[in-house]
């Protein structure tokens, strides 16, 4: 894997976020930079800025022309907006990939620091092909459940597309810091069978060990801040550009959500802090998962709950954004 680079998606927002700002800087309603330039739709500069469609390197000329960018920050747009088309070659790092993988694989690349929780799996960048797999067939399940059509890739070729994710983890020189708070859940008796749960416990003692990856684990009855219970997966990107947006993204069950919104993105700070606060450390994650490795398959674990609740105080979980349950 080659040095982190900017992926495109986050090239994109980081392009909408500079062309928006040079709009709002000249006084200018979309309505009337698409007035001016004569452009057929609205909604293409409003794509534009959101970050969701593939920049035209003379489209964007034409908005730095009408807002009167200077040479130097025109030259840094434009190369940005290189780097937001290349979709080719940005795939080229990945051996394998698929188009449900793309856009995680995208987020992923260029960070420069992730976070990450999920109540009731293993991340996917820490997953075995075994235990990938069950995810990605019961998944399916449910799809030809609900009479959905069947889906265009085949289960082989996801998990490889998963798989080749997780090479930025071990990446040289630039590998993210990565921390992951596990639930106890996740590796008991419903996620899978139990070769797939001890193959899975051993790649975690060894993910464990690296010098970027820190593993909290979060006993099934310890308490979190005031009784506080996050109610879904989420993960928290920062790239190695400072000036590309901090994304937060909450998964879903079917759904994903991405946001780049400040006061959203401090609220699930807060909740990651917690979160480790009541985890158990990185020293006695990795004993536990040790001991766990050694049990006999199929046993359950007991419950580590002797470590004891990690409670936050009011006045912050208060100013923290009204973080309740819904």
């Amino acid at each position: 894997m080659p040095p982190a680079a900017p992926s495109p998606i986050m090239r994109r927002r980081r392009l909408g976020i500079e062309l928006r700002s040079l709009r709002e800087a000249a006084g200018l309603t979309g309505d009337q930079v698409i007035e001016r330039i004569g452009w057929a739709s609205a909604s293409k500069l409003s794509r534009l800025e959101n970050g969701r469609s593939r920049p035209d390197p003379q489209d964007v000329g034409v908005l730095l022309d009408l807002y009167g960018a200077d040479a130097a920050l025109r030259e840094e747009l434009l190369g940005i907006t290189g780097g937001a088309g290349d979709m080719r070659g940005w795939l080229k790092n990945f051996p394998v990939m698929t188009q449900q993988q793309r856009s995680w694989a995208e987020l992923e690349a260029g960070c420069a620091e992730i976070s990450e929780y999920n109540p009731v799996l293993v991340p996917g960048l820490l997953q075995t092909a075994g235990y990938a797999q069950v995810r990605i067939l019961s998944a399916r399940q449910v799809s030809e459940g609900a009479g959905e059509p069947d889906l265009a890739e085949e289960p082989e070729t996801e998990v490889q597309a998963r798989l080749a994710r997780q090479l930025l983890l071990t990446r040289e020189p630039h590998a993210p810091s990565y921390t992951a708070v596990l639930e106890e859940a996740a590796l008991g008796r419903r996620a899978g069978p139990p070769e797939v749960l001890h193959e899975q416990l051993v790649q975690l003692c060894e993910l464990a060990q690296l010098p970027n990856v820190t593993l909290h684990l979060l006993p099934r009855d310890t308490q979190i801040g005031d009784w506080y219970l996050p109610p879904t997966a989420f993960s928290l990107y920062r790239f190695a550009d400072p000036l590309d947006p901090e994304t937060l993204a909450i998964e879903g069950g079917f759904k994903d959500v991405m946001s780049t919104e400040s006061i959203t993105l401090n609220r699930y700070k807060v909740v990651f802090e917690w979160l480790c606060t009541a985890a158990l450390d990185a020293s006695d994650t990795l004993s536990w998962l040790i001991e766990a490795t050694g049990r006999p398959t199929g046993a359950t674990p007991p419950s580590t709950v002797a470590f004891g609740p990690a409670t936050a105080p009011t006045q912050r979980r208060r100013d923290s954004g009204r973080l309740t349950d819904r």
